[in-house]
């Protein structure tokens, strides 16, 4: 039972770990998290339930430095500023400049349907 556990401490950190280097990769925002990521990889690994077992019986290691997790960026290309995909800024200036001479028209239409006295 305690090494199905194991194992799946690991696994879950192995996904951790995965995640923490793709980030990496990715540049950016999402670099900033890649590190506490690694970081709370390395601390699940210490959370097996065989290992939490071991330090209640006091043979292994009680206090131990909090571990750094190491960051090792995937094959995936940063990603430049600018590059995504999406509409194109001069499309919004266009629909702002189309929507700006509809309503100086309709501005203008009340103004002339309502006579001054």
């Amino acid at each position: 039972m305690t090494a199905k556990a194991d194992q799946l401490v690991d696994r879950a950190a192995d996904q951790l770990q995965q995640m923490a280097d793709t980030a990496a990769g990715e540049g950016g925002l999402a670099a900033k998290f890649a590190q506490p990521l690694a970081d709370d990889a390395e601390f699940l690994r210490k959370l097996k339930p065989s290992l939490i077992k071991a330090r209640a019986k006091g043979r292994a290691p009680k206090n131990q430095k909090p571990g750094h997790g190491s960051v090792a960026p995937t094959g995936a290309k940063p990603k430049r500023p600018g590059s995504g995909s999406g509409p194109s800024p001069l499309l919004f200036i266009g629909l702002a400049f189309a929507a700006g001479i509809v309503l100086a028209k309709i501005i203008d239409w009340k103004n002339d349907a309502t006579p001054d006295d």
